[in-house]
């Protein structure tokens, strides 16, 4: 006998089966992977902290009332105390009273890190040339829209002013161009191409062990099946994304092996191998993508990992990470990893403080301290210490917007 519930998923399957099987693709994703789910999750402090600092350093003299950061919380998805929330991070802000109105501003050892970011900035410059080219040689038209490029731009590392740092300086690369005359249509056009830069990261791997360029798949022996498809997917020759579209037929298995090579190179290309699936279907056009992207990805859970955490469709090349760690990390990422260890110490070092002072008063109002009082583990702490409103459901959701909207790492 069916259940209510299965009744009426019975009655939308009878009535509309597409509807079910597209329902099924935008709702699933792989199976779970503790290391890359990790990976996902581990820097949501950091992209608060992140964007605090941005704040704080576009503020006069580098300082920042806490009353205007507190107008900036809601941007941020957060709840509670703007001087609460700062308090918190010791090593990174450095908060005094001034009259009766509180004042923020960066740390020495926080400072120290900015400078070291811009210096490794400068020397990544011909990196970002060479990435931006990249992107630019890959679409249909050698030129990308600027409004969707900026919301990508952070996955890619380039600096919030690249347009005013890289294509000024480049004009034997670059050109800005807006064909429409509308303010959201303007684009980095590609003015010359550049057959050194038309290599894929398989390539560059195949060129350099001396063989054929093919994908590899980075799943547990046991997946049989999956492994049996992938040996078939492999088997056809690799499609370069920097060869030209117009000779493939959209649907066959050709044009899935170049778009299957050309998210692989994007995410090759990302800081952290990793980037919103719903933001690359923003490029749908100028990469000449499916509709149905997610789909595509989930046909091949070897070369990628599928997440929906907090129903934000992620997706990650396997062959980046080894368990949660990236195997090869930008210099960019070294030093967002500094902030983030800076940033975990000035936490641990404030419960600590916080957790004393509860002990006290709990002496001071006569109750039996137990061992586990006294000697708990401060680590549990610094996970939980500083969730406030995040681990609300709903909270969660949002707060994972911003993980992947202007504040991606």
């Amino acid at each position: 006998m069916h259940t209510k519930h299965q009744m009426a998923l019975f009655t939308v399957h009878f009535r509309n089966p597409r509807l079910v099987v597209a329902r099924n693709f935008s709702l699933w994703s792989m199976k779970k992977d503790p290391s890359l789910e990790s990976a996902l999750s581990r820097n949501r402090r950091w992209v608060v902290n992140n964007q605090l600092k941005n704040i704080i350093l576009r503020c006069p003299d580098q300082v920042a009332k806490v009353s205007f950061i507190q107008t900036k919380f809601k941007t941020l998805d957060l709840q509670g105390k703007a001087l609460n929330w700062l308090k918190k991070y010791p090593c990174c802000f450095q908060v005094h009273l001034q009259g009766d109105e509180y004042y923020c501003r960066l740390t020495k050892p926080m400072m120290a890190l900015v400078e070291e970011e811009e210096c490794v900035k400068d020397m990544q410059e011909p990196v970002f040339v060479e990435r931006l080219a990249k992107l630019l040689m890959m679409s249909r038209n050698q030129r990308l829209n600027v409004v969707k490029l900026n919301e990508l731009k952070r996955n890619f590392g380039f600096p919030d002013d690249y347009l005013l740092r890289l294509v000024p300086k480049y004009p034997d690369m670059f050109r800005i161009v807006n064909y429409s005359g509308r303010r959201s249509s303007m684009e980095i056009e590609l003015v010359a191409w550049n057959p050194d830069l038309a290599v894929s990261a398989i390539e560059y791997s195949a060129q350099k062990q001396g063989s054929e360029p093919c994908f590899s798949c980075s799943l547990p022996s046991t997946w049989v099946k999956s492994w049996e498809r992938f040996h078939e997917f492999n088997a056809t020759p690799y499609i370069s994304p920097y060869l030209d579209t117009k000779g493939l037929v959209e649907g066959s298995k050709e044009m899935e092996k170049r778009t299957v090579g050309l998210v692989h190179e994007l995410l090759s290309l990302t800081l952290w191998k990793k980037a919103s699936i719903v933001k690359l279907g923003h490029f749908r056009r100028e990469f000449v993508l499916p509709e149905r992207l997610n789909a595509l990805l989930l046909k091949h859970p070897g070369i990628f990992y599928v997440s929906n955490k907090y129903q934000i469709y992620t997706v990650l090349l396997r062959e980046g990470y080894n368990g949660q760690e990236l195997v090869h990390k930008d210099p960019l990422v070294v030093i967002k990893e500094k902030f983030g260890e800076l940033m975990q110490g000035g936490l641990h070092e404030y419960n600590r403080r916080r957790h004393l002072v509860n002990l006290e008063k709990r002496r001071n109002k006569g109750m039996v301290l137990g061992r586990s009082d006294e000697g708990k583990d401060l680590s549990d702490l610094d996970e939980q210490g500083d969730r406030g409103g995040l681990f609300d459901p709903e909270e969660r959701k949002r707060f994972y917007k911003v993980l992947f909207d202007d504040g991606a790492p």
